[in-house]
């Protein structure tokens, strides 16, 4: 049986690659496993390419993690933020007139915001705006909030859940290996502490994405590993509606000592590809046009994608390393998907079509 046959069947059968054959992946010319990971995505998800309508909201800079990799945290006591409720409030109203129907909102682990001040926001922004989906507070806030109150991540996200959070967003799992994570951001949660918080969150019924950051310090044989505690979570909670890979973009951050550019967009494409063929349990695989731009964003659509993200009204994350982001617009994103013959469709944060376009 040739490469193409195999590891297509053993997807579509939902059968668990061993690490040999995984890592063996990576052999692999480009187009061959391109030409894969589109063929799986063919046969699971078909031609339509969804997007949401969507604004990232990032609440605070303040954050006593500090990682290697980030931009965004405040250096200093003038640079440091908290968005007032009132300030978060007008940030969804300008995004609901937009007819966005998904707000995420992250920040930094900031030790001056507890628990309440989170329920007070979410419990505002629905009262408000009843129909506006919540997808916020990444696994390593969750987690932090649940160590400062002294209290079980379960009764965090309990109590998160019952003021309004809808699901929580796949980011701060960077590479899910400890040997990693303690040289990139060693005062952020393990592995284990993420996977314990998605585990408990798809336990109390939200669901969650999954991301992965790679091109910094990471092997290959790190990278597998990172997508096999993704797909065994997800074996036996079936929490994740996507998976999100995307790069570290090194400049203004302390990584660019010895990362000095973005990985290369072939090698996006060949994780982006790999992912697609290892993770046979989750449907949907989303392209990162924030990091990679439009070109190759478009090129990933036939690399085993089959989502093109958001509009995404406003980004400051990323931005933060120097790198150049302007929203998209829904005209854009139908231009682009059409560009290669695929249909295109707005969709909420469950994966469900809101409309065909």
């Amino acid at each position: 049986m040739s490469d193409y046959d195999f590891y297509i069947e053993k997807n579509i059968k939902g059968e668990d690659l061993s690490f040999d054959e995984a890592i063996r992946l990576f052999d692999l010319p480009l187009p061959i496993l391109g030409k894969i990971a589109d063929e799986i995505r063919r046969r699971k998800c078909g031609d339509l390419v969804t997007f949401v309508i969507d604004r990232n909201i990032n609440y605070t800079n303040v954050c006593i993690s500090r990682c290697k990799f980030c931009a965004f945290y405040a250096r200093s006591e003038e640079d440091c933020f908290v968005l007032s409720k009132e300030e978060i409030l007008k940030k969804v109203y300008e995004a609901v007139r937009l007819g966005a129907t998904q707000i995420l909102m992250q920040g930094g682990l900031n030790p001056d915001l507890n628990l309440e001040w989170f329920e007070d926001v979410f419990r505002s922004i629905k009262e408000r705006f009843p129909n506006v989906h919540i997808h916020s507070l990444s696994a390593p806030e969750i987690f932090f909030l649940a160590k400062k109150e002294g209290m079980s991540i379960e009764e965090v996200i309990k109590r998160l859940r019952d003021s309004g959070l809808d699901s929580i967003p796949g980011g701060g799992a960077e590479i899910l290996v400890d040997r990693i994570r303690r040289f990139i951001s060693p005062r952020k949660v393990d592995s284990e502490g993420w996977l314990r918080v998605m585990r408990t969150a798809h336990r109390l019924g939200l669901k969650t994405t999954a991301t992965m950051m790679f091109g910094h310090v990471e092997r290959d044989e790190d990278i597998i590993e990172h997508l096999f505690k993704i797909r065994d979570l997800q074996s036996e909670t079936n929490g994740f509606t996507a998976f999100i890979p995307w790069t570290f973009q090194p400049r203004n951050t302390e990584l660019y000592d010895i990362v000095k550019e973005p990985a290369h967009p072939t090698r996006y494409l060949q994780v982006l590809a790999i992912s697609r063929i290892v993770l046979h349990n989750i449907r949907n695989v989303q392209v990162s046009w924030l990091t990679q731009g439009l070109d190759v964003a478009t090129l990933g659509l036939i690399f085993g994608a089959n989502d093109f993200g958001g509009v995404m009204l406003e980004e400051n994350v990323v931005k933060a390393t120097g790198k150049p982001f302007k929203p998209l617009s829904v005209e854009e994103i139908c231009k682009i998907v059409k560009s290669i013959g695929r249909p295109v469709a707005v969709r909420d944060t469950y994966y469900n079509i809101i409309r065909y376009l």
